[in-house]
């Protein structure tokens, strides 16, 4: 089998400073296994796969995979597998949007010049976490109840928890766990005195192997970061937040929301890299 692959970086402010994402293209013909066994090969955080779609009203079908699992929804696959789309020649059935279909349904990505930006997809749980499960993300975290200012689930298909922290120098000064023996998911988010950006982002997940990653920039936590912010007030308008910063990256994470409530989550995306893979088969 051949595949066309491209390599599109996500929310980067710069070329090469965002979220990297491979996107293989055409890949109706690939099992579950095949799309999984090539997504721990390219060792990405995420890896997406573009399909015909199922449902009339899409441009497209997308599959999320990470290393460990297939997800229902992702925000920089999202944004970079439009990318992919339009660049090799898609055209959507709507000038005004482009329907991307995936496991969490149809989500409307909308276009300015290079700028995309995805419809948060709605939360799926939400809610105080527990005095167990916020007490497992701080000792996770290595900061104490008094250093909280809010806590949430905002879990829009990750299984994000969201930790709200006084300043953006506290989210910058965390050093979380290395390893955590269960399955974990937390956001952090924190205000800046001014600059550039409104806020700073930090995402801590555990992989298939129990190590920590903090991801560079990630588009599902921001979504649910910001209905979470806009349903508490602390936002009214809109804003750009910062992501990626202690790992060498500059990540920017553009957010509005339009007449009707609804949340847009946008950024920059620039494909670095085009290619083939070759000589790829099953088992």
């Amino acid at each position: 089998m051949s595949f066309v692959v491209q390599m599109v970086d996500v929310f980067g402010s710069a070329p090469v400073s965002g979220n990297p994402l491979a996107v293989v293209l055409g890949a109706d013909g690939l099992e579950t296994d095949d799309m999984q066994r090539l997504t721990r090969w390219f060792n990405l955080s995420e890896t997406a796969f573009l399909l015909s779609p199922t449902n009339p009203c899409a441009d497209y079908r997308v599959r999320i995979f990470t290393l460990d699992r297939e997800m229902p929804f992702a925000g920089h696959p999202t944004l970079g597998s439009c990318r992919a789309w339009l660049s090799t020649g898609g055209e959507p059935k709507q000038q005004a949007e482009i329907i991307q279909e995936c496991g969490a349904g149809l989500v409307n990505v909308r276009r300015d010049k290079e700028r995309l930006s995805f419809g948060a997809p709605p939360l799926i749980r939400s809610g105080t976490p527990t005095h167990n499960e916020l007490a497992e993300a701080l000792q996770f975290l290595g900061i104490e109840p008094c250093d909280v200012v809010d806590a949430a689930w905002i879990d829009n298909g990750p299984g994000w928890l969201g930790i709200r922290l006084a300043s953006a120098e506290q989210v910058l000064a965390l050093n979380p766990a290395r390893s955590w023996p269960r399955r974990i998911d937390v956001g952090v988010v924190g205000p800046h005195a001014g600059g550039d950006a409104a806020f700073e982002v930090r995402a801590f997940f555990s992989d298939h192997l129990g190590t920590i990653v903090e991801d560079p920039v990630t588009g599902s936590l921001n979504a649910s970061l910001a209905q979470w912010l806009f349903a508490a007030g602390v936002v009214k308008e809109a804003y750009v937040a910062a992501q990626g910063t202690r790992l060498g990256r500059k990540g920017r994470i553009h957010v509005s929301r339009d007449e009707a409530g609804r949340i847009w989550v946008g950024g920059e995306t620039r494909t670095h890299v085009e290619g083939r893979l070759r000589g790829f088969s099953a088992p």
